[in-house]
């Protein structure tokens, strides 16, 4: 509410603008410099006291009709399905209850900020506010590069959301405990047990695996290429939005080879094509991670006495085998298919060799005396000669 002088973008050399927001109306001028902008601004805030400034009649949108736009325009011609899929429930189910009725310029930052607050105190988790968040966030900004509104309410307060550490998400097993699994699995679910074999050995992500083809093999020289993922019922791009390659077991290699041959043997059997799908169920199609989770992978747990572990443990399993046993970091992330080596480091240095111990141990070593250095002689009376 009232009459703000800014840059668009911040800068040197960019031009200045008023917003005027007044009474629910408004109205964008680009004026040139600061200081004109800034005489221009006087000017009209003592013409608004007065009454002698009028603004056309024109509402700004209500969040709601504004959130769909930025979601059927923006999100999802710029994002994955994926993405704009969730955003569509975040839009739906967080933000709409909260600010649809109103106009865009009657959000204000203390609105904002009173809205985390309830999320947080709702116990939702760290990274869903986070998520909500960051999709207010992007209508606004959005609202603002359309000048509709003269700033972005939402701009920095994600520092009201503690950041949380990505170790308090990590529950592999032992290699002990991935060994008894995958014994259990292929005793009581044989079909299955490939599908696990390949996640415990390559830390790949559930999308990942349930993307792969047969083209994405090479069996001589023992790699995967991860090309796609399947996510929310669609295919789509890994979540880096690149391909990568992951190194085959010998083990793992010799499995999924036999399974190759079962299926050829099947489908000449019922004078039909293969799978173009390597995971998948008896009609050919990919599998259901719910029924995977459900009927497979939570009851093989159980069976064996092993605790409780989510799909996303298998990839945290083979990242923290892996850093354990002395394996590089870099390898490891390039295999992960992380953005970046610290992100691996942030996420597992805890299992990095060494780092298990208690660094509290060392106290006992602080300082205690030690004995003197033995005095050396001159060269002259050791008798020892100067080696040039």
């Amino acid at each position: 509410m009232g009459v703000i002088v800014r840059q668009k973008v911040k800068g040197k050399g960019n031009p200045w603008w008023i917003f005027i927001n007044y009474n629910g109306r408004r109205k964008a001028k680009l004026i040139g410099d600061k200081r004109a902008a800034e005489d221009t601004a006087s000017a009209i805030r003592e013409k608004l006291k007065k009454g002698e400034f009028r603004i056309e009649d024109k509402r700004l949108p209500l969040f709601k009709d504004y959130a769909q736009k930025w979601l059927e325009g923006y999100v999802k011609n710029s994002c994955k399905y994926s993405t704009w899929k969730s955003y569509k429930e975040i839009v739906k189910n967080h933000l709409e209850p909260i600010f649809g009725n109103k106009t865009l310029d009657e959000i204000s930052r203390a609105d904002i900020k009173d809205f985390i607050h309830q999320k947080l105190n709702e116990g939702l988790s760290v990274n869903t506010v986070r998520n909500v968040k960051n999709a207010l966030s992007g209508i606004l900004t959005y609202a603002f590069e359309d000048e509709l509104i003269s700033g972005n309410p939402a701009s920095k307060t994600g520092k009201l959301i503690k950041a949380k550490d990505k170790r308090e998400d990590v529950n592999p097993y032992t290699p002990e405990e991935v060994n008894l699994y995958l014994e259990t699995n292929r005793k009581h679910y044989p079909e299955h047990y490939p599908f696990f074999l390949c996640g415990f050995r390559t830390g790949m992500r559930l999308g990942e695996l349930q993307g792969l083809q047969w083209p994405d093999f090479d069996f001589n020289s023992r790699f995967i290429e991860v090309r796609r993922s399947y996510v929310r019922g669609r295919i789509t791009t890994p979540k880096s939005g690149k391909t990568r390659r992951v190194d085959m077991t010998p083990h793992l290699a010799e499995t999924l080879k036999e399974l190759k041959l079962k299926r050829k043997k099947e489908a000449l059997r019922k004078g039909r094509e293969v799978s173009e799908w390597v995971f998948c169920n008896e009609e050919g199609n990919i599998l259901s991670s719910a029924n995977l989770r459900k009927r497979v992978f939570f009851r093989c747990q159980e069976k064996v006495g092993l605790r409780r572990i989510r799909f996303h443990d298998m990839r945290h399993t083979y990242a923290t085998i892996r850093i354990s046993k002395g394996d590089s970091i870099e390898d490891v992330s390039k295999q992960l298919g992380h953005s970046s080596p610290k992100t691996t480091w942030d996420t597992y240095y805890h299992w990095i060799p060494g780092k298990k111990k208690s660094e509290v141990d060392e106290l006992d070593n602080l300082g205690k005396m030690q004995p003197p250095a033995t005095q050396m002689q001159p060269e002259a009376e050791s008798g020892k000669r100067r080696v040039s």
